[in-house]
C-alpha cells in the first residue's frame, strides 16, 4: 500500500535525484550519505512517453546502482497524486513511480524550490556576478530562471535553517514602462488577455517579443527559434540587438520586483538555460538598470547583488544538498512525500 508521509530522517539510499524541466530531464545518484553526487546524464522529456522510461533509460539501463528512493524537483505545482508538467507532456504519477521501479520512497519539490536549495552552497566560481552590491550573510537570497518557461523561488533563513519558498512567480504581471515598450507591447502575444512575465522572459518568449518588435517597426525578419536572436544580434543584427537590451530590461525589472519584495539582500541568481548565453548582453547595462530602478528605493536595489548562475546542475546539487543533511532545512512536504507503507526506512 502506498500512501503520503513526511520525509524521514535519512532516505534509504541510493538516493536518485532529478530536476525534470520542460525541455530535458537531468539524474543524479547519490549512493550514500558521504558520497559525491554522480551525475547520470539528462533525457528529452519528447523522447520518453513517461518519466519511468526516462529513469530506465537515462540511469538504469546504463549500469548505476539501483535506487531505492528518489527526490524529484518538477516544473509544476504539486498538489496530488497527478502532476502535470507546464511545458511539457509528462503527468508524473509517485504511486506508479513507487510500483514500477520498485522504490520506498518518493519526495516531489518543484524545479525552483530545488534552485533555492542549492544557494546557500554555491561557491564564488559558480557564479558570475552582475553589477554592484555585496551579499548579506544568512540573509534572504531569491532565484529567477529563464529557460523553457520562467521559474522562481526564495530561500529564507530562519531558527537556524534555511526555507526553500515555491511559487510560480514567473506568472507576474509585466507591463511597458518606457516609450519604446508603450510601442511593442501591443504587438505582444496576449495568452488569457494578458501579457505575464514568462510570456517575454523564456525562451519561447525571446521569439514572442521579436516578433513583436518585427511587427512594431514594421520589418520583415524571422526569427524560428529562440537561439536565432542572441546568434543574429552577436552578427549585428540591429532588430536582434534592439530584442536583446529589451529582454534584459525585462528581466532586471521582474528580478527587481521579487528582489524588492522579499528583500533579498543576500542576492538575486540568475538560474535557467539562457542567462550564461547571453551574459554579455545582461552585463551590457540594460538588465542591472532595470533592476534598481525601484523609486524610492533605489539606494536599497544598489546594493543587493545580481549574479548568473554558471554551475553546470545547480537544481541537482541543491536536492543532494537536502538529501544529505535534511535537518538543516524546513521543507514543507505535506502531500508531496510518498513512501511503501510495509517498508521500512532509516531514521
Amino acid at each position: 500500500m502506498l500512501h503520503s508521509a513526511p520525509l524521514t530522517r535519512n532516505l534509504p539510499y541510493p538516493v536518485l535525484v532529478a530536476d525534470i524541466g520542460g525541455t530535458n530531464a537531468r539524474f543524479a545518484l547519490i549512493e550514500g550519505p558521504n558520497e559525491p553526487t554522480k551525475l547520470c546524464g539528462q533525457e528529452g522529456t519528447k523522447a520518453h512517453a513517461t518519466i519511468q522510461d526516462a529513469i530506465r533509460a537515462g540511469v538504469l539501463d546504463q549500469g548505476y546502482a539501483a535506487p531505492r528512493s528518489a527526490v524529484l524537483a518538477v516544473a509544476a505545482p504539486v498538489s496530488s497524486d497527478r502532476i502535470a508538467l507546464t511545458n511539457a507532456s509528462w503527468v508524473i504519477e509517485p504511486p506508479a513511480l513507487i510500483k514500477e521501479l520498485g522504490l520506498e520512497q518518493v519526495v516531489i519539490l518543484n524545479d525552483f524550490e530545488a534552485q533555492a536549495l542549492a544557494l546557500p552552497s554555491l561557491s564564488p566560481m559558480d557564479v558570475d556576478q552582475v553589477g554592484g552590491g555585496e551579499a548579506v550573510q544568512n540573509a534572504t537570497k531569491f532565484v529567477v530562471g529563464p529557460g523553457t518557461g520562467l521559474g522562481a523561488g526564495a530561500m529564507i533563513r530562519s531558527c537556524g535553517k534555511w526555507i526553500p519558498v515555491p511559487g510560480e512567480g514567473g506568472h507576474v504581471e509585466l507591463g511597458p514602462l518606457s516609450e519604446e515598450e508603450y510601442r511593442i507591447w501591443p504587438y505582444i502575444e496576449r495568452i488569457g488577455d494578458r501579457v505575464g512575465a514568462e510570456q517575454v522572459v523564456c525562451g519561447a518568449g525571446l521569439v514572442r517579443l521579436a516578433k513583436a518588435v518585427l511587427q512594431a517597426d514594421g520589418v520583415h525578419r524571422t526569427y524560428e527559434k529562440p537561439s536565432d536572436v542572441p546568434l543574429a544580434a552577436d552578427d549585428g543584427d540591429e532588430v536582434a540587438q534592439k530584442v536583446l537590451r529589451l529582454f534584459c530590461a525585462a528581466l532586471g525589472r521582474v528580478a527587481g520586483d521579487f528582489a524588492i519584495t522579499n528583500l533579498a539582500r543576500g542576492g538575486v541568481y540568475l538560474a535557467g538555460g539562457i542567462p550564461p548565453k547571453i551574459s554579455h548582453w545582461l552585463h551590457g547595462g540594460e538588465f542591472r538598470a532595470a533592476f534598481e530602478a525601484k523609486a524610492p528605493h533605489e539606494g536599497i536595489m544598489k546594493s543587493i547583488p545580481t549574479y548568473i548562475i554558471t554551475h553546470k546542475s545547480p537544481a541537482l546539487e541543491g536536492l543532494a544538498a537536502y538529501t544529505r543533511a535534511p535537518d538543516e532545512y524546513l521543507v514543507d512536504l505535506t502531500g508531496r512525500s510518498w513512501h511503501r507503507k510495509d517498508t521500512k526506512t532509516a531514521d
